[in-house]
C-alpha cells in the first residue's frame, strides 16, 4: 500500500517520479480529506500505477500536463486487446477521469485530457440469491470432524495459521466452530459487508436492542439490527469460546482467528466459502451472496425499498434497486414454472 501521512514515503516504486509523486499525492487526498476505505486505495494505486507504467514502457516520461487524450486512447487501447472485463475497464477509466479532475482543479494540468474519456457500460449482472431452504441448511449444519472446521477456516496460505490449526484441541475446535456460526448468522441477519463484520468489536453490539454499531464505506457509521438466532450465537460466542482465541493483541475484536489476533477478510471470507460449497446445490461463492440474499429476501417479504437501502448502507438508492430486479426475475420464474399457461 501507498497510504502514509508523509507524501515522501508514497512515491509508487517502479513509476517516473513526474507521474508518481501527483498519484502519491492524490491517494493522500483520498485517505486524509474524502476517507476513502482501504480497499478503495488500494484499487485506485493499482488502477493509476496501470497507467504510469504504460507511458514509462512507451518511453514517453511525461509529466501530467504532457498526458494527452491521444495518450490515454492508446492505453484503453492496450486494455481492449488484454481484454480484461468491462468492469475493470470502466473502474481503471473510472479512477484516470477522478485522478485528472482533482488535478485541474490543484493547477497540475491546464486541462483534463481525460474528459472525452468514454466508460463502457458495467455488464447489470443479477446477484445469486439462495432460497430460504438453502439458508435454513447453511445456518444449520453442523461439521461432521470439528478438527477439520478448523483447518478449513483459515486454510495454510501465506499468512496463514498452519501450525496452530494443524491439530487443534477440543475447546479450540469448538471455539473455531462457534466462530464460524457467528460470521455466518451475522452476514445474513444483517447483510454485512466482510470488511464490515470483522471489523466489529464486541463493543459495537447492543444485545438489548439487538443492534449492531457498523462503520461502512465513506467510514459512514450505521445502525443495523439482528434477530435472535444471531443474538444466540453472539452470546455462546462471546461468553463461552472468545476467550479459547483471543490473546492480547485482539483487544476488542469480536472475531478472532485460531492465533488470537483479530480475524482478517480473507480468513472470513474462506468460512463462508466453504460453507457454501459444502451446500453442493449451490454456485454462490462467497459472502456477498448472503448479502445478495438478505436484500433479495427482505423485499421479497415487502420491505421498503429505501429502509433496505439504509440497512445495506448503500450510497445510492439505484444500487439497491438492483435487488428489485431480482425479485421480479424470482417471480417470472416461479410463474413459469407454476402457472399452467405461463
Amino acid at each position: 500500500m501507498v497510504m502514509k501521512h508523509d507524501p515522501s514515503t508514497t512515491v509508487p516504486t517502479g513509476l517516473s517520479a513526474k507521474f508518481a509523486e501527483p498519484v502519491a499525492d492524490y491517494l493522500e487526498y483520498l485517505q486524509h480529506e474524502r476517507g476513502r476505505s482501504e480497499n478503495t486505495l488500494r484499487a485506485y494505486d493499482v488502477d493509476l500505477r496501470n497507467l504510469g507504467q504504460f507511458l514509462k514502457d512507451r518511453a514517453q516520461d511525461p509529466g501530467l500536463k504532457q498526458i494527452s487524450v491521444e495518450m490515454l486512447r492508446d492505453w484503453l487501447a492496450l486494455l481492449h486487446e488484454s481484454q480484461i472485463s468491462r468492469t475493470t475497464l470502466a473502474r481503471r477509466i473510472s479512477a484516470v477521469k477522478n485522478f485528472f479532475a482533482w488535478a485541474l482543479k490543484h493547477d497540475l494540468v491546464d486541462t483534463d485530457p481525460a474528459l472525452r474519456l468514454a466508460a463502457p457500460k458495467k455488464e447489470r449482472r443479477l446477484p445469486h440469491v439462495l432460497q430460504p431452504s438453502q439458508i435454513d441448511r447453511l445456518l444449520s449444519s453442523e461439521p461432521s470432524d470439528p478438527s477439520a472446521t478448523a483447518a478449513q477456516a483459515e486454510p495454510p496460505s501465506g499468512d496463514s495459521e498452519t501450525s496452530a490449526e494443524a491439530k487443534p484441541d477440543d475447546a479450540k475446535a469448538r471455539a473455531v466452530k462457534s466462530r464460524d456460526k457467528v460470521i455466518a448468522e451475522l452476514l445474513y441477519a444483517s447483510g454485512l459487508r466482510i470488511s464490515e463484520l470483522v471489523a466489529l468489536d464486541v463493543a459495537d453490539i447492543d444485545f438489548e436492542r439487538r443492534t449492531l454499531k457498523v462503520l461502512g464505506k465513506g467510514n459512514k457509521e450505521r445502525m443495523v439490527p439482528f434477530g435472535k438466532p444471531a443474538e444466540r450465537v453472539m452470546i455462546d460466542w462471546i461468553r463461552s469460546h472468545r476467550r479459547v482465541l483471543a490473546v492480547e493483541q485482539a483487544e476488542d475484536a469480536l472475531l478472532v482467528g485460531v492465533r488470537g489476533s483479530r480475524l482478517n477478510v480473507r480468513q472470513a471470507r474462506e468460512v463462508i466459502a466453504t460453507a457454501l460449497r459444502s451446500l453442493g446445490d449451490t454456485s454462490a461463492s462467497g459472502p456477498h451472496a448472503l448479502r445478495h440474499t438478505v436484500a433479495t429476501h427482505l423485499l421479497d417479504g415487502g420491505a421498503d425499498l429505501r429502509a433496505v437501502q439504509e440497512f445495506l448502507g448503500h450510497a445510492s438508492l439505484a444500487t439497491t434497486q438492483l435487488y428489485t430486479h431480482v425479485s421480479v426475475e424470482r417471480l417470472r420464474q416461479s410463474y413459469r414454472q407454476a402457472h399452467p399457461r405461463a
